[in-house]
């Protein structure tokens, strides 16, 4: 049964799944509201992308939709959907716990708007925004955290992180809102 995470809420996932945990999926989703008198939708491009972290919190390598895979294909993002239709997951990237290097302590998911000082767009215009993991060996989902805050005015989110501690990987809902507009600024706060 899966796990309704709140913001700030943490889950030990070594405890969640019978016989340990090996390989997850990491499902990102989120719509654009409608809008206008006749509710048309915004045109709006979401990236996700995977920060890989190492000792206290120091940057490693990152995974989006330009460089799709890291750390021996330990972390690999699924592609890139341009337009945020349809229902389900709208991007997607696999980390495999059980064979990445014991250099990485942590891996951070996060979204942002491409182009979206040009585009003037923000998640004020995004609705429905969430983040889950999946056990790949069973298609079984462990948790979800539904992100329900007002972004309005970010144009980039640090939705949540998986990281180690004391040899057990545990799962972080943050859902912080920030102003930086590419996944290079992103980065930049963990050199």
């Amino acid at each position: 049964m899966s796990v309704n995470l709140v913001k700030g809420q943490k889950i030990n996932l070594s405890k969640e799944v019978a016989g340990g945990l090996t390989k997850i999926m990491v499902g990102l989703g989120w719509d654009a509201v409608k809008k206008g008198l006749f509710g048309s939708k915004p045109n709006i491009d979401c990236d996700a992308s995977a920060i890989i972290l190492g000792k206290d919190d120091k940057y490693r390598t990152c995974v989006y939709y330009g460089d799709r895979s890291a750390e021996d294909r330990c972390v690999y993002h699924h592609g890139d959907n341009l337009t945020g239709d349809g229902d389900g997951d709208d991007e997607q990237i696999t980390v495999d716990l059980a064979n990445i290097t014991n250099k990485v302590e942590k891996i951070v998911f996060v979204v942002n708007i491409y182009d979206c000082i040009s585009r003037k767009q923000d998640f004020g215009l995004i609705k429905n925004a969430y983040i889950r993991l999946v056990d790949e060996s069973t298609g079984k989902e462990i948790c979800k955290y539904n992100l329900s805050d007002d972004y309005a005015g970010k144009t980039a989110m640090v939705f949540a992180e998986v990281y180690k501690k004391d040899g057990e990987w545990k799962f972080n809902a943050i859902g912080q809102g920030t102003n930086d507009s590419s996944i290079s600024e992103l980065t930049r706060r963990y050199k």
